[in-house]
């Protein structure tokens, strides 16, 4: 069989896939189950996947799913404690003073808020958050949604206080061969994984430093009341701003600190800049920008899950600013504290559930860490919350009530979306002999264009991103193969990887189990495909000129690595 025929074979879920959700608009609910029979499919009798492997697959993937939908909850939760506690009403009334624009509010909250929870959790968790809060604040769920997904680009390569380099990229590279090499060139791999890390950083900045402008123009024409691209672009200028207040630091933590903190301290540094920009006016547009009454808005914008703060109650109006807000300022403090903090990230993993080789199958592993993971640190603050907030029991219950019903429909769709990906992921363990679906793909792609490659590298980690759902596992299936190729056209190793890296973090735009679990925070859950339609473009932007960047500096700036001639 050819090798195109094969990329073809491995691409059919994905195209499935499209056509159902975008081209059709199917519900993911209906889409995702048939998406998942295909793939088994193609698993069992193109790549002879044994019949063993793909069951194991599949209940790896269910334990996958748990874990998310245990994040999932908990970021529900804690919207629905804070919406009866009335601090979801403290901190709408908060917004509206900093700035009443809906083009600043998400500036702030999504793209800054956002990028500090993804730079301490990642694994989605940022849209998980901010997508809630923003429908608090009276956005469109459709639109939370959308922006949601959108600040899932520039911080993800170091989201999860840097996982996606530091396992990713570690996993995915073979690094006792490579730092054999590096060390007969006189290098070190630690000094190899930092390029990496600020070649990605430099192409991040560059091209992430448009995402919050792509943000508001997408915002007032899907959103707005007169449809306009032009309404987004008034408030180019602060987008901007805002963009370079969180590159900037980002970029130099990059180069000079390493992958930890890239979008931790880019966040911090960028978010009271750009909030004393906006109390002061700076850049900000004359006139401001709402949406149209909510009374107005057509029902596909609109999730089942309404949060009413016409007003502050006489109980809000004594709780603080400040008080309403610790929550989130605790969960993003305690989830940099568990990530950074070895002897309490070794206590908190040290309860988990493991299934090791499910089914006899050699490296299909997986695990639930439910301390660990982001949901068990927010329920943690919800805990806290209650007296913090002095809350009443019944507050609670109708708090804890009203997001288990929401994991009902999330946890149908993921049920069939993570375990096809995982099937997708491990067929490279096959009769036929074949690489995995992923790798055949990108191996069509790069035997395809030649020379040109390196400006479709990012659209390979994307694709990567957009089947696992995950920058991380994107760059541990792909990340030895960018560097094969680089080698072979006698190109930067190092730029390849980065731009793997930086394409695997867009992809996470597009990534349909990310998707599905961000509407579900919003009650959003059959609009799948609408959202993608929308996030597809910002997804093409940034792969497009990462692409460019990386074929400007492979050719006619010359970078080079310590490798360049040396792997053979």
């Amino acid at each position: 069989m050819s090798l195109g025929l094969q990329a073809l074979f491995a691409a059919l879920p994905i195209i499935s896939a499209g056509i159902l959700l975008v081209g059709l608009r199917m519900p993911a609910k209906k889409a995702m189950p048939i998406v998942y029979i295909l793939t088994a499919l193609v698993a069992l009798f193109v790549w002879g996947v044994s019949f063993n492997r793909v069951i194991a697959s599949t209940l790896q993937g269910v334990v996958i799913t748990l874990a998310v939908l245990w994040i999932i909850f908990g970021a529900i939760l804690l919207l629905n404690t804070l919406k009866h506690s009335g601090a979801i009403a403290v901190i709408r009334n908060g917004f509206n003073n900093v700035s009443a624009d809906r083009r600043i509010q998400l500036i702030i909250v999504c793209w800054l808020f956002g990028a500090f929870i993804e730079g301490a959790s990642g694994f989605g968790t940022p849209a998980a958050i901010a997508a809630p809060l923003m429908v608090a604040l009276g956005f469109p769920a459709a639109a939370a949604v959308m922006i949601g997904m959108m600040v899932q680009s520039t911080p993800v390569t170091f989201g999860a206080v840097g996982t996606p380099i530091l396992i990713g990229v570690n996993s995915g590279l073979d690094k006792a061969t490579i730092s054999a090499q590096l060390t007969s060139a006189g290098s070190s791999w630690d000094v190899y994984l930092q390029t990496i890390t600020a070649q990605a950083a430099i192409t991040h900045a560059i091209v992430g430093v448009f995402i919050p402008t792509l943000m508001v123009m997408m915002l007032t024409r899907f959103f707005g009341k007169n449809a306009s691209w032009s309404e987004g672009l008034a408030a180019v200028p602060f987008a901007i701003f805002g963009g370079l207040a969180f590159v900037i630091p980002y970029a130099l933590t990059g180069i000079f600190l390493g992958p930890e903190f890239p979008s931790i301290i880019g966040a911090l540094v960028g978010l009271p800049i750009v909030v004393l920009g906006a109390k002061s006016g700076f850049l900000v547009p004359k006139n401001s920008w709402d949406f149209p009454p909510a009374s107005e808005w057509p029902a596909k914008w609109i999730g089942s899950i309404e949060i009413k703060l016409e007003t502050l109650t006489a109980k809000t109006k004594q709780m603080s600013l400040i008080t309403a807000w610790l929550p989130y300022v605790l969960v993003a403090g305690i989830l940099v504290l568990t990530r950074v903090s070895p002897e309490l990230k070794k206590f908190l993993l040290s309860f988990k559930i493991a299934f090791v080789d499910i089914l006899g199958e050699k490296g299909v592993s997986g695990a639930l860490q439910p301390l660990y993971l982001p949901g068990g640190i927010i329920v943690f603050v919800v805990l806290i919350t209650y007296f913090l907030h002095g809350m009443k029991a019944k507050e609670m219950s109708a708090a804890v009530g009203e997001s288990a019903k929401v994991l009902l429909g999330a946890g149908f769709v993921l049920i069939f979306t993570i375990p096809l990906v995982r099937i997708m992921i491990n067929s490279g363990v096959n009769g036929a002999e074949l690489a995995s679906m992923p790798v055949t793909m990108a191996k069509f792609v790069a035997e395809s264009v030649g020379n040109i490659y390196p400006i479709f590298a990012p659209a390979i980690g994307a694709l990567g991103a957009f089947i696992a759902g995950s920058n991380t596992v994107s760059n541990m299936m792909l990340s030895q193969y960018q560097f094969s190729v680089a080698d072979t056209l006698g190109l930067s190793t190092a730029l390849m990887v980065a731009l793997q890296a930086v394409g695997a973090a867009a992809g996470n735009m597009i990534a349909i189990h990310n998707v599905v679990a961000a509407s579900a925070t919003v009650g959003l859950l059959g609009q799948e495909g609408e959202t993608l339609r929308k996030t597809i473009l910002p997804t093409i932007y940034y792969c497009l000129f990462a692409g460019i960047l990386g074929l400007i500096g492979m050719y006619s700036l010359g970078i080079t690595d310590p490798l360049m001639g040396l792997v053979k």
